[in-house]
């Protein structure tokens, strides 16, 4: 492993701002995009930064948490990097709540619960006509304010002109006709309310199972040999089929549909939530 990334003194006087005198603590640096927690008597705040051709990555999440209600951030540049400066969330994801659950019945209630606010929190981002671009099992935390969203930066806002080529959405998650729609163009490729339903319903999957909601293996691909390319052109097909393990029947029975369905059969995130209120703990 490489040196861990260094925090710009621009973004830890705009930190200071916030918090007093700060500690720095690494959290992590991968893809030229390295994040610290910074710590202060007053707060404690979050400072992304971005290099190489993460930089504009990391001013477009920064344009993007400016514009969102109920999130607040300073930007700067250094040098050919860029950096911003939000305050730091404390929760749990909901790969972690889902732990327990995945462990054994007894966690269900807990991750029922949460799955339900995760769904409400996306809800309440499409009621202001943005689209998250990105749901991954970390990227909501589970806070005691309610579950708060992160890593936006492949989000947009209906109506607005996207970014020029979509490089957001794992793959593992992408609904079939964004996956098509990336593949033959033409860009640039507007996210829907409906693939990030897909999505989420994939995260929710993801977290119960501790698997992808696909079935590579038995659609005859190896992970490895297919790559991400592959494997999104097979997604693309729509045909490949769901996994067949069931550690939470109830839950997956809600998922399974959304999984399976078209954009336009698929229920809007606040349905979800109000079907998984049903689901038997």
């Amino acid at each position: 492993m490489g040196e861990f990334a260094s925090c710009p003194p621009q973004a830890v006087k705009a930190a200071e701002v916030i918090c007093g005198p700060v500690k720095l603590k690494a959290i992590t640096d991968r893809r030229g995009s390295a994040v610290w927690k910074a710590t202060g008597p007053m707060a404690a705040v979050a400072i992304k930064l971005g290099t190489g051709a993460a930089a504009e990555v990391t001013a477009r999440e920064a344009s993007v948490l400016d514009q969102l209600p109920g999130y607040t951030v300073t930007a700067g540049r250094a040098s050919e990097a860029v950096w911003f400066v939000t305050p730091w969330l404390n929760g749990q994801s909901t790969w972690d709540l889902f732990r327990a659950a995945r462990e054994g019945a007894a966690g269900r209630p807990t991750a029922l619960a949460g799955a339900v606010d995760l769904c409400r929190a996306v809800a309440g981002l499409h009621a202001t006509g943005w689209v998250h671009g990105d749901l991954q099992p970390t990227h909501g935390l589970h806070t005691r304010m309610g579950v708060k969203l992160i890593d936006f930066a492949w989000s947009w806002q209906a109506g607005t002109t996207p970014w020029t080529v979509f490089e957001g959405a794992i793959v593992h998650l992408m609904a079939p006709e964004l996956a098509a729609w990336i593949a033959a163009g033409p860009q640039p490729v507007k996210t829907t309310r409906a693939a990030e339903v897909y999505a989420l319903a994939g995260v929710l999957w993801t977290c119960a199972t501790g698997g992808w909601p696909l079935d590579y293996r038995a659609a005859g691909i190896d992970r490895k040999e297919a790559g991400a390319e592959g494997l999104r052109d097979a997604i693309a097909t729509g045909k490949l089929p769901l996994s067949l393990a069931t550690p939470w029947p109830e839950l997956q029975d809600v998922l399974r549909p959304v999984l399976l369905s078209g954009p336009a059969d698929r229920p809007t995130a606040s349905e979800l939530a109000v079907a998984l209120v049903a689901v038997s703990r």
